[in-house]
């Protein structure tokens, strides 16, 4: 099997030798074999890069709304004519079943930037106020860290809403699962990008990821990734006092009330707790049930979870594929095996790999497993295991379902089901979640993603999204003037 090798970055617009000799290792997650190498970048290739979009932000900013647009529809139309290699790509590098990677994980990007360009065209970006005239401009330039479950969404939700609102960008897309941005890169220059605007640097977050934070050129940064990583990315932008965005983890409930549809909220439940192989931060991991139907749902759990299909994710018929790595796939495996020390009752699945044909046998696969009696103290309670695993907690009241929804560090995600749709909005207005589903609710990409505590800071999508890429400013003029007490 070849080994494609990729030692250059994407800088000014073209594609730059990196200065570091070293490459990153690109794992296959269905076999564990190498398919590729990246480059492991430098901070010397972060100053490139930096000065590049540094140096393209005048003009960049200078465009109109009009005319910034007309470049991201042009990468949107990218996106969408190479989203099968796009798709087959994803699927390669983190395991997500091949009929997610052409959908949600390749339709998204393309959204991000048709929307970005629709809301930067008819955004107010000046009010008057009496006489205050209040703009928004662009932060400058931005530095984009992003996590490996969904490589190319993540890069491109960040760029597309701060390329529309003026900034540049610095995008470091996550060393796991790099070759998406690559192809990015192409796209870009094949839409006429002015050089500089956008920028990738290939490496590990240490190196490169740190080197962006502690950047004095970059205005703010926007992470997605894990909690640990945010909180110390917190702390090296606290020196400058710079701008940050954080999308983190989460240890997101489904809280079925009494009147609710049983089976209905648990399959749903248990579907979306597998969805990309477990691998997303607002994935409904928990699953609080009234104790007197606690039986009931525990067989519906089981019975949805054991049949997923579970295998070559480059396989239509395939549910559930294999997590990342070696590493991922043996921390989900220590937390299951916690859930059975701990005294957890297991219903479905467990530590031990699924059975599968022998060219799997080296992927990195867990069995998705239910657990149930969860109490608020056990590690899978309170822990995300970004894995196809599922607690289910019981309650006796509603008072107790709620403040079992909230014991979590995290406040990402939510869903309440129940019969009664203003019960179930009454109940979701006390859970401390940046996002909470009312029983079958859709996704909007057009809402506010992001979450409370510690899920987070800042909102992607919509614009609630574009709005964390500016900076505001006041203006007061003599005109209208009056004093204001």
């Amino acid at each position: 099997m070849t080994i494609a090798r990729y030692d250059q970055n994407f800088i000014g617009g073209r594609w730059v030798r990196s200065s570091g000799s070293e490459l990153i290792d690109v794992v296959d997650a269905s076999t564990g074999r190498v398919i590729a190498k990246g480059p492991a970048g430098t901070e010397a290739d972060v100053d490139a890069a930096v000065a590049e979009a540094t140096a393209a932000l005048p003009s960049w900013r200078a465009l109109s709304p009009g005319e910034r647009a007309v470049y991201l529809r042009a990468i949107a139309d990218g996106l969408e004519a190479r989203r099968e290699e796009l798709a087959r790509t994803i699927t390669s590098e983190v395991g997500c079943p091949i009929g997610l990677s052409r959908t949600l994980q390749c339709v998204t990007p393309v959204h991000s930037f048709r929307t970005a360009a629709a809301i930067a065209t008819s955004y107010p970006f000046e009010r008057v106020l009496d006489n205050s005239h209040v703009v928004r401009e662009p932060m400058g330039v931005v530095g984009a860290i992003t996590a490996w479950n969904f490589p190319l969404h993540l890069v491109t939700v960040k760029s597309a809403f701060a390329l529309a609102a003026g900034n540049t960008v610095v995008v470091k897309p996550s060393e796991v699962a790099p070759l998406t941005a690559v192809i990015l890169g192409q796209i870009v220059a094949e839409a006429g990008l002015p050089a500089g605007v956008f920028n990738v640097v290939f490496g590990t977050g240490p190196e490169v990821g740190e080197a962006i934070v502690r950047h004095p050129d970059v205005a703010m940064v926007s992470f997605t990734g894990s909690t640990r990583a945010g909180r110390r990315i917190g702390e090296l932008a606290a020196d400058q006092i710079k701008k940050v965005t954080l999308e983190l983890g989460g240890k997101s409930p489904s809280l079925v009330l009494e009147d609710a549809d049983l089976e209905a909220a648990v399959v749903s439940t248990v579907d979306d707790c597998l969805i990309n192989n477990g691998q997303r931060c607002d994935a409904l991991t928990r699953l609080l049930v009234p104790r007197r139907r606690l039986a009931e749902a525990e067989q519906i759990a089981a019975e949805r979870a054991s049949k997923a299909v579970v295998g070559n994710p480059l396989d239509p018929a395939t549910q559930v594929g294999p997590v990342v790595s070696a590493v991922q796939r043996d921390r989900i495996v220590a937390l299951i095996r916690s859930g059975i020390d701990e005294g957890a009752k297991l219903v479905a699945g467990g530590p031990d790999a699924p059975e599968l044909d022998a060219d799997l046998a080296t992927g990195f696969f867990v069995t998705p497993t239910v657990f149930s009696e969860v109490t608020a103290t056990m590690r899978i309670a309170q822990e995300e295991i970004f894995g196809p695993v599922l607690a289910i907690q019981p309650y006796d009241s509603a008072d107790e379902a709620i403040e079992l929804a909230n014991d979590t560090v995290y406040g990402l995600h939510a869903a309440v089901w129940s019969a009664d749709e203003s019960d179930a909005m009454r109940v979701a207005g006390q859970i401390q979640a940046g996002m909470v589903r009312i029983n079958d609710g859709a996704f909007n990409p057009l809402a506010p993603f992001g979450g409370y505590k510690q899920s987070g800071l800042g909102r992607e999508f919509g614009e609630w999204g574009f709005e964390e890429f500016l900076e505001v400013k006041s203006m007061q003029t003599s005109a209208n003037s009056r004093p204001w007490m």
